[in-house]
């Protein structure tokens, strides 16, 4: 997928960045309205992401101007304004979608893969499943992980962390998707929390702890 992200923020700006691209997607950062206008003239995206509170020409403005000239590019737009007006008037001005800031990055994920497949007319896509292979089971239920027979006192944090990798089996998980989803927004991208977490999972896993590989400069995968 090739995305727009229009956001002035840095540390934001970045994190996205970052965390999109670790998925296989191409980024092209804007940092306000007049750059983001000048990429959509000549450049074709499959989806922008527009931040409200811009320096210059405001996000509204930008998806306005967008929709004046027949650009029809999905628009998913960001705002620290969650009130249901907020979001009514962000719809009405021509946005796709309206995801309020803070939010989960998973969220963000789900909601671009929705407004790509409804351009293109993608299927659905199946739900992930949990590892069922008889030695590596996790109860979401009763939060609870048996290893070959023998149940692992996990902390909170590791609980989410198994829960996030037997979901996506075989597939790598950017250090800044997992940070996103096991500790939120809040925390440093720049943290070594995610590795320091592994090497524990790693341990209490004994003889598995080898099936969580090392993706060279992309992250982590749960064979």
């Amino acid at each position: 997928m090739n995305i727009l992200l229009v956001e002035d923020e840095t540390r934001v700006a970045d994190f996205i960045r970052r965390g999109l691209k670790g998925e296989g997607w191409f980024v092209e950062h804007a940092a306000d309205g007049e750059t983001a206008l000048e990429f959509l003239k000549d450049r074709d995206f499959d989806v922008v992401i527009l931040d409200l509170m811009l320096p210059g020409i405001s996000g509204q403005d930008v998806c306005q101007r967008m929709r004046a000239r027949k650009d029809l590019t999905p628009v998913l737009m960001l705002s620290a304004l969650d009130a249901t007006d907020d979001r009514i008037a962000g719809l009405r001005m021509g946005a796709d979608d309206y995801l309020p800031k803070p939010f989960d990055f998973e969220e963000l994920l789900a909601r671009l893969e929705a407004l790509n497949r409804r351009v293109f007319d993608f299927g659905a896509q199946g739900a992930p499943a949990y590892s069922n292979d008889e030695t590596v089971l996790f109860d979401r239920a009763a939060l609870q992980l048996t290893v070959d027979g023998q149940v692992i006192d996990l902390s909170a944090k590791e609980r989410e962390l198994v829960s996030l990798f037997l979901s996506n089996r075989k597939k790598v998980l950017s250090r800044e998707r997992i940070l996103n989803a096991v500790w939120g927004t809040q925390e440093d991208p720049l943290t070594n929390v995610v590795d320091v977490y592994i090497g524990r999972l790693r341990k209490k896993l004994g003889q598995h702890g080898s099936r969580i590989t090392t993706v060279r400069g992309a992250g982590y995968r749960f064979d």
